[in-house]
């Protein structure tokens, strides 16, 4: 397992904006065959030679069982860029292993597919099957991985249930908060300073946008989740200003353009298509008065919530504890998660694995072998439950 993940981070799947998707896959899918395990291959294909997000990208499906129901074991492969490419050199100390995507979420990866080759093993029968989902493109929204395959009818077909392989910190995550990220771009007319009349200021203008978007925040962050949060986490829904912004061109010049992104979180009790336009209502007024502006959405997803009840929960929760020997905790993922893809086609949808979110994209990324080993089981366990083996 260890050599195994070593190799995998070895390979730089940084995203954005896609590089070595190809040589990951090969790689992936190089271990499933030498595992005989049946494995499709699906190939994104680039729409423009120019274009690095629709460069090719390849998702594999690796089955193992048969029957028509299917339990799906699902993980990305991309992992967000490196401060240095030293992180790309797998180092071993003891237990852990560091590198750029040994917890978020390669990690998680391979205990997903050490659970297939355990359960194998063992000569476990299964009446139904597993199937291990790998994607590129988790990290900038699925465009080429998990959004595409649930475009094409690929994603999820016959499941009863789906795990998610992030590094989840100990608990599950049943619940992700939608999002929707806009850049909003104001236009004004340049002058210098002394003649500052002649000119339109595109700073006082976004400022306008800015106090009229603040009065939407003062009334979404007044709403709150009924799911279960970490500790250090809010239950408000979220709408943030400025999180980038830039603008200008001198001191001394009016300026012409002035932008700023704004990030919407919404929480699973509220609709992702009313929430969006309630943003866009509040630009298209500002445009009525007069102000200059246009905007792009660049990042949208949906919300998603799924009880810790459903028997895939209960299952997951009971093999957490028979392994790790303390009952986990149920909560809401603060950001964006690949369960809302499946959640939309009605399956029961959690995320598990190895590793804590608080190294994920750090410079000292780094994930416990014990855990990695520990998630083996659960996984394999958790399938041995939902396919009544």
């Amino acid at each position: 397992m260890a050599a195994l993940l070593s190799e995998l981070v070895s390979v730089p799947s940084e995203n954005p904006p896609g590089r070595n998707y190809q040589a990951c896959a090969t790689v992936l899918e190089r271990k499933l065959r030498d595992a005989d395990l049946t494995c499709e291959k699906h190939l994104f294909h680039a729409l423009s030679p120019t274009d690095a997000s629709s460069q090719p990208a390849t998702s594999l499906i690796a089955s193992f069982g048969s029957g028509k129901q299917v339990l799906y074991f699902h993980g990305h492969y991309d992992v967000v860029p490196a401060q240095s490419q030293e992180q790309f050199q797998a180092a071993r100390k003891e237990h852990f292993i560091f590198g750029r995507g040994s917890c978020d979420m390669k990690g998680g990866i391979v205990s997903m597919l050490y659970a297939m080759l355990a359960l194998r093993e063992c000569g476990v029968e299964l009446h139904g099957r597993i199937a291990l989902t790998l994607v590129p493109d988790e990290e900038t929204g699925g465009v080429r991985g998990s959004a595409w395959l649930a475009k094409q009818g690929l994603l999820g077909r016959d499941g009863i249930g789906m795990l998610l392989a992030e590094p989840t910190s100990g608990v599950i995550w049943n619940a992700n908060r939608g999002a929707i990220t806009l850049r909003i771009n104001v236009l004004g007319k340049p002058a210098h300073v002394g003649l500052q009349h002649r000119g339109e200021n595109a700073f006082e203008q976004m400022v306008r946008v800015v106090e009229r978007l603040q009065e939407l925040k003062r009334e979404v962050e007044r709403r709150q989740t009924g799911y279960s949060i970490g500790p250090e986490q809010t239950a408000n829904s979220i709408l943030m200003l400025g999180g980038e912004s830039g603008g200008g061109t001198n001191f001394n010049v009016v300026p012409e353009q002035c932008w700023f992104t704004v990030d919407r979180r919404i929480n699973p009790e509220e609709n992702l298509d009313l929430e969006r336009d309630r943003l866009i209502e509040v630009l298209e007024g500002c445009r009525r008065d007069g102000i200059r502006l246009d905007w792009g959405i660049f990042q949208e997803g949906q919300a998603a919530g799924c009880s810790k009840d459903q028997n895939l929960g209960q299952a997951l929760a009971q093999s957490v504890k028979a392994v790790t020997g303390e009952a986990p905790q149920f909560e809401m993922c603060p950001g964006l998660l690949e369960i809302r893809f499946y959640a939309a086609r009605g399956i029961p949808s959690y995320a598990y694995g190895p590793g804590l979110l608080s190294v994920a994209h750090g410079p000292n990324e780094y994930v416990d072998l014990r855990k990695v080993r520990d998630c083996a089981a659960i996984y394999a366990l958790t399938a041995i439950d939902m396919l009544n083996a």
